[in-house]
C-alpha cells in the first residue's frame, strides 16, 4: 500500500486475521494482544490515506464467546482515523419460529460445547468512513414491504414497494462437500456478503476496489460480479493467491 498514490481507493472490503488462533499457514494468528492492535492500525492508517473523502470501508470482523470485546477494540482504536458510520450485523445462521409455532432454522455455523457460551452465529461488519457523511444506495439491497399498506402510508416510499433492509444481514455459507477443495482457506466470507458491501456503498461510485487481505480472492471475484472497473488484492500466501486466480478465472459475471 505504501507504493499507491493517496485517495486513489473508492471502496475497501476486507477482513483480517482475528488473532483467534486460526491455523494460517504463512501468518501467526496468535500474537500479544496490544502488538495486535498497534499492527491493526498500522494498516488501517495505510487505508485512510487511500481512501477518497466520500469512500468507504467496510470492515468484517468476529470474536470468540471466550473473547468477545476485540472487534470493538479494534475499532475504537481506530477512532483517530475513521468515523463509525454504520455497524452491520451478518448472520450467518438463524431459527425463527413461525405463528404456528414451527421453526425453521437456516445457516451454518460451528457448534460450541460449553457449558457457558452460546454458539456464535454472527459476525460484524463495520462501516468506516473518513468523515461519516458518504452516501449509500440504501435500497440497493432493499427488501419489499410485509405490510403493503406502508407503501401509501409513508411518503418517503414514492409509491414503491422497497424499503431498506436494515443493519441485519442473512448470509449464509454455501453448502459445500470438500472443505480442503472447496474451501481451502480457514477464514473466508461468502461473496454474497461482499457484493452486498460494493452495492451498498453504491457500484456506480466505484472506480477502483482494494481489499489488503485478499485470501482465496472472494471479494475480487463480488468485484467482478458487480462489475468493479479496477480491483486491488494483497495476500503473503502463494497458495492461497494462486487459488484466487483460479477461482477469479472461473467466476463469471452476472
Amino acid at each position: 500500500m505504501g507504493r499507491m498514490s493517496d485517495a486513489t481507493i473508492d471502496l475497501v472490503v476486507t477482513s483480517p486475521p482475528y488473532n483467534l488462533g486460526i491455523a494460517y499457514s504463512r501468518y501467526s494468528d496468535r500474537q500479544d494482544r496490544d502488538d495486535y492492535l498497534d499492527w491493526c492500525h498500522e494498516w488501517a492508517t495505510g487505508l485512510r490515506r487511500l481512501l477518497r473523502p466520500n469512500g468507504s470501508l467496510f470492515l468484517n470482523l468476529g470474536g470468540s464467546p471466550s473473547n468477545p470485546l476485540l472487534p470493538h477494540e479494534l475499532v475504537l482504536g481506530l477512532r483517530d482515523l475513521f468515523v463509525l458510520q454504520n455497524t452491520i450485523h451478518w448472520i450467518k445462521a438463524i431459527s425463527i419460529e413461525d405463528d404456528a409455532g414451527l421453526t425453521s432454522s437456516r445457516g451454518h455455523f460451528k457448534p460450541i460445547r460449553s457449558p457457558r457460551y452460546l454458539n456464535d452465529c454472527h459476525e460484524y461488519i463495520f462501516h468506516l468512513t473518513t468523515a461519516g457523511k458518504t452516501p449509500i444506495d440504501r435500497l440497493a439491497l432493499g427488501v419489499p414491504y410485509a405490510d403493503k399498506s406502508n407503501i401509501a402510508r409513508w411518503s418517503h416510499t414514492e409509491g414503491k414497494d422497497r424499503r431498506c433492509r436494515g443493519n441485519t444481514w442473512f448470509v449464509p455459507y454455501e453448502t459445500i462437500q470438500r472443505r480442503a477443495k472447496e474451501r481451502p482457506h480457514p477464514a473466508t466470507f461468502p461473496v454474497q456478503l461482499a457484493e452486498w458491501c460494493i452495492k451498498l456503498h453504491g457500484v456506480r461510485r466505484v472506480e477502483t476496489m482494494l481489499d489488503p487481505f485478499l485470501g482465496i480472492g472472494n471479494s475480487a471475484i463480488a468485484a467482478k460480479r458487480c462489475g468493479v472497473k479496477n480491483f486491488i488484492g494483497f495476500e503473503i500466501d502463494e497458495e492461497y493467491l494462486a487459488e484466487a486466480r483460479q477461482r477469479l478465472q472461473k467466476s463469471t459475471r452476472l
